[in-house]
This record gives C-alpha cells, sequence and structure tokens, in this order.
C-alpha cells in the first residue's frame, strides 16, 4: 500500500476522526488537503488547509479547484465532516434539520460531483464516512440518522453509475472516543461506562477508521466498490436483552 504524492482530500480533516484519517495517509507520504469552518492549531505533514462551509453549495468546487492549485491532481474524497446536535423531534426547527441535512447529506454529493472530472481522470476514489444511526432508529437525531442513511444510498448509487471510473464506498462508524464524543457522553466517567458496555469493551479511535479508510482507498483493491464497510466493534448491543433480563427479575 503505497499513497506517496497522492492527493486525499478530507473534509473537516482537522480535528477528531478527520485529524486520524489526515494523519494515517500523511504518514504514507500522501499530500493531505483538509477543509473546516475553523483553522486547526496544528496541521499534519504533507497538508494544506482551506477555510470554508461546505453546506455552501459554492464550497463544493472552491474545495477542489483548491486541491488541484495546491497539488495538481486529485485521488480521494473523503467526505467525513459531519454531526448535528441531539435535539427532541417536536423541537427541532426546520432551520436546524436543514441544516443538518446539507452538512451530512447535500454536502457529500456537492462534493462527488465536483470531484467527479478529476477522480476519473485519476482513477481514484471516494469514501463516504457513515454511522450506525444509519442503520438503526436514532430518536433524538432524526434528522442525523435519516442523512447517513440517505449517504449509503448515495454510496452504492454512484458506485454503479460512476463504474468502472470511480470507485465509491463508505464506513459505518460505530462509537468513536474524540473530544467531541466525551462531551456527548458526559466526560471520562460516562465514556468509561459506555466502554464497558460494548462488545469490544471499549469505543473506536479515529485511527480505527483511519486504517479503514486506507484499505477501501488503496488502488490494488480495485474490485470493492459500493461496499459499506461496518467498523463498530461487533455493533450496540440490542436494548431488548437489557429489557428481557430486567423482565425476568421482575418475574
Amino acid at each position: 500500500m503505497t499513497f506517496k504524492n497522492k492527493t486525499i482530500i478530507v473534509t473537516g480533516g482537522g480535528r477528531g476522526i478527520g485529524r486520524g484519517i489526515s494523519e494515517a495517509f500523511a504518514s504514507q507520504g500522501a499530500n493531505i488537503i483538509i477543509c473546516g469552518r475553523q483553522n486547526p492549531d496544528t496541521l499534519p505533514i504533507n497538508s494544506h488547509f482551506i477555510s470554508l462551509d461546505i453546506r455552501m453549495p459554492e464550497a463544493a468546487r472552491a474545495l477542489i479547484d483548491f486541491a488541484i492549485e495546491k497539488t495538481g491532481r486529485m485521488d480521494c474524497l473523503i467526505n467525513n465532516a459531519g454531526g448535528g446536535p441531539p435535539v427532541a423531534s417536536k423541537d427541532a426547527s426546520p432551520n436546524l434539520t436543514q441544516k443538518i441535512i446539507a452538512l451530512n447529506l447535500l454536502a457529500p454529493i456537492n462534493l462527488a460531483q465536483a470531484a467527479y472530472e478529476p477522480l476519473k481522470h485519476s482513477g481514484g476514489s471516494i469514501i463516504n464516512i457513515s454511522s450506525v444511526s444509519a442503520t438503526r432508529s436514532s430518536p433524538g437525531s432524526v434528522a442525523y440518522g435519516a442523512a447517513k442513511a440517505g449517504l449509503l444510498n448515495v454510496t452504492t448509487s454512484l458506485a454503479m453509475e460512476w463504474a468502472p471510473d470511480i470507485r465509491v464506498n463508505a464506513i459505518i462508524a460505530g462509537l468513536v472516543k474524540t473530544d467531541a464524543s466525551a462531551n456527548h457522553y458526559g466526560g471520562v466517567k460516562g465514556m468509561a461506562y459506555l466502554a464497558e458496555n460494548l462488545p469490544m469493551k471499549r469505543m473506536g479511535s479515529p485511527e480505527d477508521i483511519a486504517k479503514a479508510c486506507l484499505f477501501l482507498a488503496d488502488s490494488d483493491n480495485s474490485y470493492i466498490s459500493g461496499a459499506c464497510l461496518e467498523v463498530y466493534g461487533g455493533g450496540e448491543p440490542p436494548s431488548f436483552l437489557k429489557i428481557a433480563e430486567e423482565a425476568h427479575k421482575l418475574g
């Protein structure tokens, strides 16, 4: 596996999962193009940063043009940027819903379209970072779950439509330990409790997602397209098991 002198775009690549992905490709000799709304304090080696909001339709073309200007080519687009605050569905404003859909679904579509020509020229690929929220019910984050589910359909549809020129794959990420997740799950104690109740007895790491990206982006794996690779350590234990156990105790 080698990515020397290849150009990899990682949206949201300055922190969290995106930072892990950026560093992994950089360590393999790739040129990294990172975008985000805020400049990161530091950047991985061989990387270039552009400040933009990918929810804006015009940002897609600006990002691709920036990558070509800086490196002269493009080999892989990793649609990593995403997220959305938890909110009760009855309280979610239309504006918030639109922003979540724009970030997690529309932006990856716009970026994929903008990247089509340079990726076709290089024989490159696209990797969409989805979530377990796409494959299970997501109360409290309905728009996010729906957008990530839509992203899986985008993946399989484009993989068929753009073959054999461009491979398109997705990663279904499980619970990953980052600074953002620490805040979401109640700090150190909350994270430890959560990890103990997962099959692997730990949360995933940005490095776990990055290794999957390296595998999917590797041109040697030329017959892997339309794949939705689950990187979630065995999944989340179904809640009905706990309910059944408690019901048995009551009996």
